[in-house]
């Protein structure tokens, strides 16, 4: 059976997640405690203790969810359960590429604390938020943010077949709501985010995570990873280097990457990480793929597969 790993991206973060991996696993304990080291904080502490407004941080969640996913994965690996390929969403594109040896844990989570701790400015220094849509097609909803001119506004996560998020300036947020209640939009919702992300809002921190992933050592996978920015499997080490410094101000073109993942043979989908997010989508994607989420040692331990 062609297995695919799915990677979680921000908001899919809780309080406690991934203690018992560090209590009950080697890897989960010596990867904590790498990972201290690289945070020069105590990452750990905030990912089982909080406090949950703590962990929303973007400079602390998404660390946070690599740390715990590369953990899951690399422990699924260890049991057999190996992947035939692999995606992630925004962040966890990062714990993919990981997991397919692309770079290592420390490497992914030094490019990690960059990206959080760059995003989280740009998020200061522009009043930016994000909208779920609902109801509209995708080409709709890109046609309404490229035809409205007074503000900052671009289609960001193309989620499902009836879903895309918008990212840009608050007011244009607000006003696009508007416009896209009034062609059709069954629902549209403002999300609880820190800023624009995936969006031209996000440039100064593109500009500085590239000057990083430049001088980071990247490899050729051993498995295919489907890039976000073209949903397209990726393994060439010069392809990746560009689709991860392209990837923040581009959409995440996260249906068209499932869709391509079964056209390409993948039966079983597991997500691998905490939450559920992942696993929802890709349901309402393509119900005939089987789906599984893993995001606990007691999950890891008592998965079978055919």
């Amino acid at each position: 059976m062609n297995i695919g790993f799915l990677c979680p991206g921000q908001a899919s973060q809780k309080v406690g997640m991934g203690i018992d991996l560090y209590q009950k696993t080697d890897l989960g304990k010596k990867y904590f405690d790498i990972a201290n080291e690289i945070m020069e904080n105590d990452i750990q502490k905030i990912i089982f203790e909080g406090p949950e407004q703590k962990l929303k941080e973007t400079k602390f969640t998404q660390p946070a969810i690599y740390i715990v996913s590369v953990i899951i994965g690399k422990l699924l690996i260890k049991k057999g359960i190996k992947p035939n390929c692999a995606a992630g969403h925004s962040l966890g594109e990062y714990t993919a590429l990981t997991l397919a040896n692309s770079f290592d844990f420390r490497a992914g989570l030094e490019l990690v604390k960059i990206r959080a701790n760059e995003m989280q400015e740009a998020c200061k220094n522009n009043d930016g938020s994000m909208a779920a849509i609902i109801g509209l097609k995708d080409s709709e909803v890109k046609n309404i943010c490229e035809s409205y001119t007074s503000g900052v506004v671009v289609a960001a996560n193309f989620n499902s077949k009836n879903q895309v998020v918008i990212s840009g300036e608050k007011d244009a947020i607000k006003n696009v709501i508007d416009i896209m209640l009034e062609s059709g939009a069954i629902k549209a919702v403002e999300l609880n985010v820190s800023g624009a992300f995936h969006s031209p809002l996000m440039g100064p921190a593109k500009n500085i995570l590239a000057e990083k992933i430049l001088s980071t050592k990247i490899n050729d996978t051993d498995i295919p990873v489907y890039a976000n920015v073209s949903s397209k499997p990726l393994m060439q080490a010069s392809k990746i280097r560009l689709s991860l410094i392209d990837q923040l101000e581009s959409p995440v073109l996260w249906h068209q990457t499932i869709t391509n993942m079964i056209h390409d043979g993948v039966k079983l989908a597991i997500e691998v990480g905490p939450g559920r997010v992942l696993k929802t989508l890709s349901k309402r994607i393509d119900r005939s793929l089987n789906m599984a989420s893993i995001e606990s040692h007691e999950e890891i331990e008592n998965f079978e597969h055919v």
